[in-house]
């Protein structure tokens, strides 16, 4: 003869320690052919179903020897006990443990997706047990919509669908009427004559008088063994599931199958699904919205900087701003420009002079800046004409009186905004001027920017309104190909050599430009750090909420053991749960964000968003690994979870 197909030696099942400790089972031996029908009997607390959860794999002996196929499982790890009852065992339990999310036919498909069949195959074995067993037409309907009977033959169809070689009921008429219990005990004596070994447990003797062998338990010990009917004639044993094509092939079909019982289980739960959101969309939206408010404010403040003139070195006489004897120091010459024009880092120079002055325009009367500049002023300042044109070279040589006026001095000769100011001829002091250009206003420059400004050739205002042949500034817009320190330097060494001393002071725009940069950055990063937090808060609340999930789910993770997930399926399912509720978090974060943007931009707020791709990459990356990281804890604490008291939970 062969091995027997299930065999038990000494085997014993202790719960508790020391003192303490009870035995469930104490000391059983068992042999079970393969086609034999075997019922359990005994009171209850006899250890019927601890034998059972032996037999099935969803318990370990505390002592004694279990062989199934003469293979020992004393050493197989959690997985290997998973394809044990994946390949050998269809549990058909008393209380049914149908996933109420599912349809009937998704139900009985649950123990082939652990084994890697792919979904044609898979629905059709599926669609095939329900017809046989009456169900063709409930096989959309969900658990709620059957009837205790409709559910209990789901139940089998499932135990069936990877072929079950050993088919263990545990009480499996328990919760059924009269009618609904004789159905159920024909078809299991059928599927026995299929070849199926059968081992009922049940306390009721007509139930266990349908078997023919009946096995009786006493405080866990085998009291009485049986036979009452001679066994069914040799079958071959039923013809296991379909195998999958390749190990690759079916670890993407249970990654997929995975994915989609998580979408499952989070429409099944949509409230819980929202709250765990919640705080991840908070997160990423004061995320996303404080880095495009940071950017945006970064960029204005630049554009500021840059309509005072790109790359621009600003030379005043004197030991600095404050220095009030900077006025007496006439030693910044034109000539000093003119030699600062020639160094190879210098793309323009310009030297400048002011002078405050009433304009008069008919009965219209203001009081305005004289700036004094050379034809090279509106390439250093980066100047936008709007009207007209600049001065010439030829306008400084002859001292004209040709001026370039901004949008302030516009405004306030021409208050009506109706008269072309093209040629028009004003009064600065008492001198007649003609205005051929109007350019828009800069950002700051001489005086302040709502003061109306007018530009006249540097040799006009000297000659016609100073007196004095001593520039005020010089300005210097360095070549891009040159460093700013560089350029610096070199002109603190130039004109220190022709002075004899270092009797003037260098403005450099890019240092100001870096300082506002680098303090908007420092702001915005502070910012950022305080929405990190709350993105780190609202991952503490997922990993808080699937802590509770998995309290909530603990029988469906037991179901799922038994028919032969393993401890990776169970922790993919609750990572990747975790992982989508973070990553669709993150995309309504983002779309949060947008939208404030958009409503204080539609308010008229002066604030500017500037958003990025890269950002809501980042943002998404970072709310996908939030979910990963805190769903670790949850999902690692499922897959630990022991079958038996998973299922008993429920």
């Amino acid at each position: 003869m062969g091995k027997p197909l299930i065999r038990l030696a000494g085997v014993r099942r202790d719960f508790g320690e020391g003192e303490a400790a009870v035995a469930a089972l104490d000391g059983a031996d068992l042999v079970i052919e393969a086609g034999e029908m075997v019922a359990i009997v005994g009171q209850s607390g006899s250890g019927k179903s601890t034998l059972m959860n032996i037999v099935g794999c969803l318990d370990r002996p505390t002592g004694g020897s279990y062989e199934i196929d003469g293979r020992p499982t004393r050493d197989l790890d959690p997985d290997e006990l998973a394809r044990l009852r994946r390949e050998y065992f269809g549990f058909v339990f008393q209380r049914y443990h149908l996933l109420s999310e599912l349809t009937a036919l998704a139900n009985v498909e649950v123990p082939a997706i652990y084994a890697g069949v792919p979904p044609g195959p898979r629905q059709s074995r599926a669609a095939k047990l329900l017809e046989r067993l009456g169900l063709a037409s409930r096989a959309t309907h969900r658990p709620s919509e059957l009837s205790g009977g409709q559910q209990q033959r789901v139940s089998v169809a499932r135990a069936l669908m990877n072929g079950a070689r050993v088919l263990l009921a545990d009480e499996p008429t328990g919760a059924l009427d009269r009618k609904s219990g004789e159905e159920m005990l024909a078809l299991i004596e059928e599927l026995n004559r299929e070849g199926h070994t059968v081992i009922l447990v049940t306390h009721d003797m007509n139930v266990a008088a349908r078997a023919h062998r009946i096995i009786e338990l006493s405080d866990g010990r085998i009291i009485d063994d049986r036979r009452t009917a001679p066994r069914s004639e040799a079958v071959p044993p039923p013809s296991p599931v379909p195998a999958p094509a390749g190990l690759l092939r079916a670890g993407f079909g249970r990654l997929k199958e995975a994915f989609g019982m998580a979408v499952r289980a989070m429409a099944a739960h949509k409230l819980r699904t929202t709250l765990t959101m919640l705080g991840i969309v908070i997160g990423i939206a004061a995320v996303v919205s404080v880095v495009a408010l940071g950017e945006g404010a970064k960029q204005n403040v630049l554009q500021n900087i840059s309509g005072l003139g790109t790359n621009t070195l600003e030379i005043f006489p004197g030991a600095g701003f404050g220095d009030t004897r900077s006025g007496r120091v006439k030693t910044l010459t034109v000539l000093d420009a003119q030699v600062l024009a020639a160094q190879p880092y210098a793309a323009s120079v310009t030297p400048t002079v002011s002078t405050s002055a009433t304009i008069r325009l008919g009965n219209v009367e203001a009081t305005a800046l004289v700036n004094g500049v050379s034809e090279r002023y509106f390439d250093v300042r980066g100047s936008v004409l709007t009207r007209g044109s600049f001065f010439t070279a030829e306008d400084i040589r002859t001292l004209s009186q040709d001026v370039v006026i901004d949008e302030n001095t516009l405004g306030a000769l021409f208050p009506n905004g109706t008269a072309n100011p093209i040629g028009t001829v004003f009064l600065i002091g008492s001198v007649p001027s003609r205005i051929v250009g109007v350019m828009r206003q800069q950002q700051g420059g001489f005086g302040g920017s709502q003061n109306p400004q007018i530009f006249m050739p540097y040799t006009s205002v000297q000659g016609r309104f100073l007196g004095d042949l001593s520039l005020r500034s010089i300005t210097l817009r360095v070549d891009d190909d040159t460093p700013m320190a560089a350029a610096q330097e070199a002109v603190t060494e130039l004109l220190t050599h022709r002075h004899r001393a270092k009797d003037f002071f260098i403005f450099n725009q890019d240092e100001i430009r870096n300082t506002i940069t680098a303090t908007t950055q420092t702001l915005t990063l502070m910012i950022s750090s305080i929405a990190v937090i709350s993105l780190l808060v609202g991952g503490i609340g997922v990993m808080n909420i699937m802590l509770v999930s998995v309290i909530e789910r603990t029988g469906e993770i037991g179901l799922r053991m038994a028919v032969g997930a393993r401890r990776s399926d169970i922790m993919q399912q609750f990572l990747i749960e975790a992982s989508l509720v973070c990553f669709i978090g993150g995309a309504l974060g983002i779309g949060l964000a947008l939208a404030i943007g958009y409503g204080f931009e539609a308010s008229g707020s002066q604030m500017r968003f500037i958003y990025s791709g890269e950002a809501f990459a980042v943002a998404i990356a970072c709310s996908t690994l939030i979910g990963l990281t805190f769903g670790f804890l949850p999902a690692r604490n499922a897959a630990k979870l022991d079958p038996v008291a998973a299922l008993a939970r429920d």
